[in-house]
């Protein structure tokens, strides 16, 4: 299997729509037709706000504290079983998704960081660098600790079938309404609050430990994204299982971990280091001097896409 070439930065132009991006672009484009077309019901909304949060959980279980990051281990029968449960979320191969998210890491908030709000600006962290042609391959150097299993390989290649699938047993399950509350809307609305990490936790929320980047983190997107909110305590000990370190952080993600390691699934989890809990209860940390300007870059620039779709939207309505 051929590694690729990791893609320059200097790139004078940047193309988002590619065949790739379609789907991305369809969902949204047919997510509120379809809603005034079944209609509203409670039972939509339960179909909507209980796949969103089980796709959440594979999200950031599967893609990015096993796969990105190894922060336990199984063996292979459950470890395909969650790379074909992490697709479902639409968000291409285990292995692209994971390459990508080490290369993050590797040069969190520096120019090498692929959606870096404070180097690119609100709109490229959030969905821009998604959409980039830039991005489509995957760096097999990167990722080579899982890229030797076949299986695995498989999957990531055919990464359109685990969301098939699902669309398929919800509509033979609920019919229209499963399927376009279930899976298209909720798709759209899983997918925004997956990518609010690398836009808006760089930007908003407090720091408990001093990081090299601008990580923040904040309760209420720990509530959105089942534990993924804790992005400062992540940045700091990136191999943790949990990503809230402290009892009162809440990480649904990680109970999750815990009782499937109970019951004998997961194995050798890893925890936060006894130094590091302590690190962080002596002190809330402030931005690092050279993040600080760029930081107020990119608060101009969510201000400024904050401003023209509220200004999109009076138009609207008029």
């Amino acid at each position: 299997m051929r590694a690729m070439q990791t893609p320059s930065l200097e790139v004078p132009r940047e193309h988002y729509f590619n065949f790739r991006s379609a789907p991305f672009l369809a969902f949204h484009v047919a997510a509120i037709p379809l809603a005034f077309w079944v209609g509203f019901s409670w039972q939509g909304v339960a179909w909507c706000v209980g796949l969103y949060y089980l796709r959440m959980l594979f999200c950031c279980i599967g893609y990015h504290r096993y796969f990105a990051h190894r922060t336990f281990q199984l063996s292979r029968v459950p470890q395909f079983i969650l790379a074909f449960c992490a697709e479902t979320t639409v968000q291409k191969g285990v292995l692209w998704w994971a390459a990508h998210h080490r290369r993050h890491h590797r040069y969190s908030d520096e120019p090498e960081d692929i959606h870096s709000v404070v180097q690119r600006g609100f709109w490229y962290a959030h969905v821009g660098w998604i959409l980039s042609e830039r991005w489509l391959e995957t760096d097999t150097k990167r990722i080579a600790d899982f890229a030797r299993f076949p299986e695995i390989r498989w999957i990531d290649k055919h990464y359109w079938l685990p969301p098939t699938v699902l669309a398929v047993l919800l509509f033979i399950i609920g019919g229209p309404v499963a399927i376009v509350w279930g899976f298209v809307i909720s798709t759209v609305v899983l997918w925004h609050g997956t990518f609010t990490i690398n836009s808006l936790m760089h930007i908003i929320g407090r720091r408990r430990f001093d990081t090299s980047d601008n990580s923040k983190n904040s309760l209420v997107l720990a509530i959105v994204t089942c534990g993924e909110g804790w992005h400062n305590n992540h940045h700091r000990h990136q191999h943790a299982a949990a990503q809230g370190f402290y009892w009162w952080q809440i990480d649904f993600a990680y109970y999750v971990i815990k009782v499937f390691n109970w019951l004998g699934v997961i194995r050798n989890v890893v925890e936060p280091t006894p130094e590091i809990l302590a690190e962080g209860r002596r002190k809330i940390a402030v931005p690092p001097p050279h993040i600080i300007h760029a930081e107020s870059k990119a608060a101009a620039s969510a201000a400024a896409a904050a401003a023209a779709i509220t200004r999109q939207v009076s138009y609207n309505t008029v």
